[in-house]
């Protein structure tokens, strides 16, 4: 696994995040060497990890930022990404957060409502700019994926619904300070069904015509992210398949003569590289089930609370027979749980536990509920 052995991992406080930047490093030559074949774009969401270290090594790759937020933009701009490889997305963007963006000329808003797209030309005509966007395209497409992370069906809050793009594109006449230099569209998180891709580009050419047929040049599609990995096997496939997920987009996606393929990947590229290491404080023997206490929590990785997600959990520490435990943390919850009835070896106070695959959306949505302390990171070269 990770690139440490028992003796240096029982040096640092627990818990902690340790990254493989070798792994991460292998991961992003991997993309931008299967995106590179057909010319793709590759904009990394900061939203997965945003730790400085991880965010250098995309500048190195050359990868563009996906932003949610003004801070995201910011720690971009800080980090050496040109303003020209900036995107900024999100249904809720503030004043203060557009500003920011237009006074740092970033490449491209992603608007998801004609009300956006109001207050986005006011503010652009205060400061005599005009905005580069594109419109994020609801498609109506199931991306088969926990329903908390899926974003490209009817009922979600995001995007444009097909039915408005007629008034929107109306509304695009009116507004002088605006610019629509693409679309934009974004299905859901963790997919791992290709299949689901192949569903997106048959209603992304259903849009290219539409545009096309009033006579609208786009210059850019961006077609997201969402690409899963393997939480269950780890080691068996610590990089992605981006072959076959960048060959599908080349094969289904009918694009333009000088457009450009856009795609916002954030799990795929830094998930694997993560794991977050925890020490056991007590076992609790219980009628039903054995508990492993961990001094790690919800409030350090809360995926398995709030998606019911799996993550791999490992003890570094022991090799003696195997029981099975309930796996959870010290916050005030019942919900603070990474695993039930988890076949460990025969764990005991002390004992090294790591979960994988916590290089995405671990740290990053980390809190401090219960006032607990941050978890430190290391990264090993």
């Amino acid at each position: 696994m990770l690139n440490l052995n028992l003796e240096e991992l029982q040096q640092h406080p627990t818990p902690f995040y340790a990254y493989d930047l070798n792994l991460l490093r292998q991961t992003l030559q991997a993309a931008k060497q299967e995106a590179g074949k057909y010319n793709f774009y590759v904009h990394y969401a900061l939203k997965a990890n945003a730790n400085e270290p991880v965010l250098d090594e995309m500048r190195r790759h050359g990868f563009g930022a996906d932003c949610v937020s003004g801070n995201e933009i910011k720690a971009a701009i800080v980090n050496g990404f040109a303003p020209e490889q900036v995107v900024f997305a999100g249904v809720g963007k503030s004043d203060d957060e557009i500003n920011y963006a237009l006074d740092q000329d970033i490449f491209c808003f992603n608007c998801e409502s004609g009300h956006e797209l109001e207050v986005l030309n006011e503010l652009a005509g205060k400061k005599g700019k005009i905005a580069r966007i594109a419109l994020r395209i609801n498609p109506n497409v199931n991306a088969n994926t926990h329903k908390y992370i899926t974003t490209g069906l009817e009922e979600n809050k995001f995007g444009i619904n097909a039915w408005e793009l007629e008034q929107v594109l109306a509304q695009l006449q009116q507004l002088e300070h605006i610019n629509l230099i693409g679309i934009h569209f974004h299905i859901g998180s963790q997919i791992t069904d290709l299949s689901v891709f192949r569903n997106l580009c048959t209603r992304v050419n259903e849009f290219q015509e539409w545009f096309a047929s009033r006579n609208v040049s786009l210059q850019h599609i961006n077609v997201g992210g969402g690409l899963g990995v393997d939480y269950y096997h780890p080691e068996q496939q610590p990089v992605p398949d981006f072959e076959a997920y960048f060959g599908l987009f080349d094969q289904f996606l009918e694009v333009r003569p000088g457009q450009e393929v856009h795609f916002e990947l954030g799990r795929a590229l830094v998930a694997q590289c993560g794991t977050l290491i925890s020490k056991v404080l007590y076992i609790k023997n219980g009628q039903n089930t054995n508990f492993a206490i961990l001094d790690a929590g919800m409030t350090e990785l809360i995926r398995p609370a709030l998606y019911q997600s799996y993550h791999k959990i490992e003890n570094l520490s022991s090799g003696r027979g195997e029981v099975r435990y309930d796996v959870v943390g010290p916050i005030c919850e019942s919900s603070d749980c990474f695993g039930k009835a988890v076949l460990l070896p025969e764990t005991k106070r002390g004992d090294l536990i790591a979960i994988r695959t916590a290089g995405a959306y671990g740290e990053v949505m980390s809190s401090a509920y219960n006032l607990r302390d941050k978890a430190k990171a290391i990264y090993m070269p």
